[in-house]
């Protein structure tokens, strides 16, 4: 088990936890705490489609919490917590790895929870989360 502190935020993970891009626990001090609506993709920002590219979405939706954490002066890496729907766990390992894309800094404690469908029908991933910043 380890612990990592970067600014505001603690991470508490062990070995499996980072292989897999996730902290147990995310420790915070911060002051302002941000909630991101379920994030979902099922077109780029051209407006083409989507379905059934699941690493598309995934990254999309990224990229849209990115922006959405912009506004709010924070950035993916203030991401405290975050639940993640897949319509197939068939998904997981791929999800990591994309995620490990995103995150800089350490990663966000974390449940991956497989469902039957999402509010669109060719929505794939759907992610909710919690941001802290000083």
């Amino acid at each position: 088990m380890s612990t990592r502190k970067t600014g505001n935020r603690e991470s508490i993970k062990g070995t499996w936890q980072e292989e897999h891009s996730y902290s147990l626990a995310v420790k915070i001090t911060g002051k302002t705490t941000i909630y991101l609506a379920g994030v979902g993709a099922w077109e780029d920002e051209a407006g083409k489609s989507l379905a059934g590219d699941f690493d598309g979405q995934t990254r999309a939706v990224f990229r849209q919490m990115r922006d959405t954490l912009k506004k709010a002066g924070a950035t993916l890496d203030d991401i405290v917590t975050m639940t993640v729907f897949v319509t197939d766990m068939k998904y997981r390992p791929r999800f990591i790895e994309i995620r490990k894309e995103f995150f800089t800094k350490g990663y966000p404690a974390s449940a991956l929870i497989g469902i039957k469908e999402l509010a669109r029908p060719p929505m794939l991933v759907e992610i909710q989360a919690i941001a802290a910043v000083d």
